[in-house]
């Protein structure tokens, strides 16, 4: 039988009411606003509350996308753009839809892309994965690159987050009509959508709107005004803006600005090229940055507080997190001399014990010691923030509630534990849209099993089924052909980490 849009499950919302798709065990509604259109006089401005609409609202489509431009040519997550001004939407999978009593488990995810590209549509996150699994899947868009998170003089900072909040608002106070419970809600993301959940933790405003958290291949946000300002002037200077005022960047062309906003980006992603030893010695330094970002959230003291000092104080002590990253993250290669007895005596005066470098130089006999810079950068960005805030949430008494993993599989794609590799498993998605592409493969059943079984326990509140880190700070759930819990599965991150700020 033909669709028909008019056939489709009606809800209320606070803004008017919406008009979805039925499909098999559940419902799609996509692209419901949150917000005015953030263009002309709201571009640079905080979200602002979406006006109620006459009639029902078609929720049959996916809604514009903030992401202009991919993160390149080639993407390993699925992520189209969809054009218009309506950026700020969200995309609701429910298997309840108008069933107000259901009150099921909710997951609100927020996508990656370095806070500069990334869909909230891509088919990686339909939701119906875990609609099948009694939860209510929400995919939230945020502005993106300078217009979410460029420094402007007379504007507020951290729109893109201030999004995020608003859309954690209108899940509070509609997630109810699509069968969800708002006293239920997890947040999750991955790579910068898990560095947007460390940040919420750490945001004031997010306090109550969430009561478990998953972090896949997180970034610490450690960017300070001062930087965000300086990468700001770098911009206006490409593009030869006198100042850093409202009146100044509103008169910027769109496709200018990206240009000049990816030139910033790629220069402050750029891996460090000073010799290995020295690269490991920095790890270590007191002003080591672990994000390496430019444009993203800025700790500002107000919006955004210091992640490491809310862990320690208990903020969020009784919410769960599941915490992890992937074993390579980067499948970049480089010629460089690897002195491993330097490498090692650099390590070492960080903390680092002969037990604990084991599996590091193991992983690179696997996949070769071309990629040692690339092991260490992932050390730096994505294994030490895990390591960091495990520590720091056992500091804050809540170790109990805190779970890691180590995503180690290697798929036949690339022969490595790669960036995003995890979210196929994750999302049990089979051989979905762009899955046989990415990983080589199907994704493992039996894997996915696990990994999306882990998911779920923290999002309906029972909790993983391994020992959190009160059994052991280091430990963590290894997911590969032989999955199970080791106790020292981050133990060298945990040898040399530094105390979060």
């Amino acid at each position: 039988m033909p669709f028909s849009p008019d056939a489709g499950p009606v809800v209320a919302t606070s803004s008017g009411s919406v008009r979805g798709i039925q499909r098999p065990g559940s419902a799609a509604f996509l692209g419901i606003p949150f917000a005015e259109p953030p263009v002309g006089a709201l571009r640079f401005a905080a979200p602002r509350p979406r006006a109620r609409w006459d009639g029902v609202r078609d929720a049959t489509r996916p809604g514009a996308t903030p992401q202009l431009r991919q993160f390149g040519p080639v993407t390993t997550i699925p992520e189209p753009s969809f054009p218009g001004d309506d950026t700020l939407n969200v995309n609701v999978f429910t298997p309840v839809p108008g069933d107000r009593q259901a009150r099921l488990p909710v997951l609100v995810w927020i996508h990656g892309g370095g806070f500069f590209a990334g869909s909230p549509s891509s088919p990686w996150y339909d939701g119906g994965p875990f609609n099948r699994d009694g939860v209510v899947t929400v995919s939230i868009s945020y502005r993106l690159g300078f217009d979410g998170f460029g420094w402007i003089d007379g504007a507020p900072v951290n729109r893109g987050l201030l999004d995020q909040l608003a859309a954690l608002r209108w899940v509070r106070d509609n997630i109810a009509g699509f069968g969800g419970d708002p006293d239920r809600v997890t947040i999750g993301g991955q790579s910068a959508g898990a560095a947007s959940v460390l940040a919420l933790l750490a945001a004031p405003g997010a306090d109550g709107l969430f009561r478990g958290a998953i972090a896949a291949s997180p970034v610490v946000i450690d960017l300070t005004p001062e930087e965000s300002r300086a990468a700001a002037s770098r911009v206006a200077g490409r593009l030869g803006l006198a100042g850093l005022t409202l009146d100044d960047w509103r008169g910027v062309d769109a496709d200018r600005l990206l240009d000049a906003e990816r030139e910033e980006i790629g220069a402050a992603l750029a891996e460090p090229t000073a010799p290995l030893a020295d690269y490991v010695r920095s790890l270590g330094a007191s002003e080591a940055r672990l994000s390496g970002l430019a444009l993203a959230p800025v700790v500002d003291g107000d919006t955004l507080l210091p992640l490491g000092q809310r862990l320690r104080a208990g903020v969020h002590r009784d919410s769960a997190l599941l915490i992890g990253s992937a074993a390579n993250e980067f499948p970049g290669s480089a010629p460089d001399d690897v002195d491993r007895a330097g490498i090692d005596a650099a390590f070492a005066a960080l903390g680092a014990s002969e037990a604990g470098l084991a599996p590091f130089w193991a992983e690179l006999e696997l996949i070769g010691t071309d990629s040692t810079r690339a092991q260490i950068t992932a050390l730096r960005m994505f294994r030490l923030s895990v390591a960091k805030v495990v520590r720091a949430r056992a500091d804050g008494g809540a170790a109990a509630n805190t779970w890691s993993y180590d995503f180690r599989y290697h798929a036949p794609s690339l022969h490595r534990a790669t960036h995003c590799f995890d979210l196929p498993y994750a999302w049990d998605l089979g051989s979905g849209d762009g899955v046989l592409e990415a990983l080589g493969e199907a994704a493992d059943p039996v894997l996915s099993a696990a990994v999306h079984r882990s998911w779920l326990a923290v999002i309906t509140g029972d909790g993983p089924d391994w020992p959190a880190a009160d059994a052991a700070v280091a430990g963590g759930c290894v997911f590969d052909r032989d999955t199970g819990y080791r106790p020292d599965a981050y133990r060298l991150e945990q040898e040399i980490a530094t105390e979060l700020p």
